[in-house]
């Protein structure tokens, strides 16, 4: 088994100071029969009560109301997570394995990850590279999951900040350039097309000095999860054509990314915002000391200059509708 300490800063900055800030954050790590969540710790700045509860797709969501005037918010979590085994994916599965996903999906309730959604819809762009890439029920499932993960892989250029957190997958399909984000939305919506249930999922992915991942290390991550016959929900990652094994930290699960950004939220104030964000996670293969508090700077921008953002262009006389979100890199 393996242990992962995870730390992630996320930091806004106003360029005039703002009267209120309502935040909702998915940054727990779950907890299921190959992940456990074994600490969690949500620290923010200015200090503030912070709430929790699971949301329908059992993702743990904290929550707070920042109601003084400030001009920064620093969120910090913090967690230690356990991760147990997996057992090696097949490369393909029997040849009735369609059938057998038609009856696993009619005798169960995924209507949700069959659907299209706000970021993984069937667009004209999206059809035609499903034609393309021969996106049609062939093979078995799992063989057609690890071909398009591996083809997506292939097909589109790694460009961190080439896209928006809100930005469409036409944009990336047209481009042939994404971040993780991106590649996730695409992949989901091609699965989808062919009826195979997917879903996206949120977290962080460590790396290893003899990991050559070409996914930006100091930011979360998202891959997809497939529904699949016998072995239930199989996690692939495009953006690194990769099967998702113990590398890969579960923080949220969700249709697409607008059911499980790390950060959502707004502000009251007419000002200019700038994020910066860095997530920091570390292995072992003993369990860390649970009571072991990691140092904090008093200088922020040590932390975040590596995975510092460019700020965006100032939005003047925007009141109670900046919206505060990070994208997955």
């Amino acid at each position: 088994m393996n242990f992962y300490s995870i730390r992630h800063l996320t930091r806004f900055r106003y360029s005039q100071p703002i009267t209120e800030s309502i935040m909702e954050t998915r940054m727990h790590p779950r907890s299921d029969s190959s992940q456990h969540c074994l600490t969690f710790a949500l620290s923010v700045s200015p200090r503030c009560r912070v709430f929790s509860y699971r949301d329908h797709l059992g993702n743990n969501v904290q929550h707070f109301d920042i109601p003084g005037e400030h001009n920064q918010l620093v969120i910090v979590a913090e967690s230690v997570v356990e991760q147990q085994p997996l057992p090696d994916v097949p490369h393909f599965l029997s040849p009735d394995a369609w059938q057998e996903l038609d009856e696993l999906v009619d005798g169960g309730d995924y209507s949700e990850m069959l659907l299209p959604s706000t970021f993984a819809a069937e667009t004209p762009a999206l059809i035609n590279l499903a034609k393309q890439m021969e996106v049609v029920r062939r093979d078995d499932p799992l063989h057609l999951v690890l071909e398009l993960n591996q083809r997506l892989f292939h097909h589109f250029d790694y460009v961190p900040r080439s896209t928006r957190v809100d930005s469409p997958i036409d944009e990336a399909i047209l481009s042939g350039a994404g971040v993780c984000q991106d590649f996730a939305h695409t992949m989901i919506a091609l699965l989808r097309h062919v009826r195979i249930p997917a879903r996206y999922v949120s977290g962080y992915l460590y790396r290893g000095s003899e990991d050559h991942d070409r996914s930006t290390p100091d930011a979360t991550h998202a891959w997809v999860e497939a529904l699949l016959p016998h072995l239930g929900w199989v996690g692939v990652d495009p953006t690194n054509n990769l099967i998702a094994h113990h590398r890969h930290i579960r923080t949220a699960v969700g249709r697409d990314y607008a059911d499980v950004p790390p950060t959502h939220g707004i502000f009251r104030g007419k000002t200019a915002s700038e994020l910066y964000v860095a997530v920091k996670v570390e292995a072992s293969e003993q369990a860390p000391a649970l009571d072991r508090k990691l140092p904090i700077p008093e200088d922020w921008s040590v932390l975040v200059e590596r995975a510092q953002q460019p700020p965006e262009l100032p939005v003047p006389f925007i009141d109670m509708q900046q919206m505060q979100q990070q994208q997955q890199q």
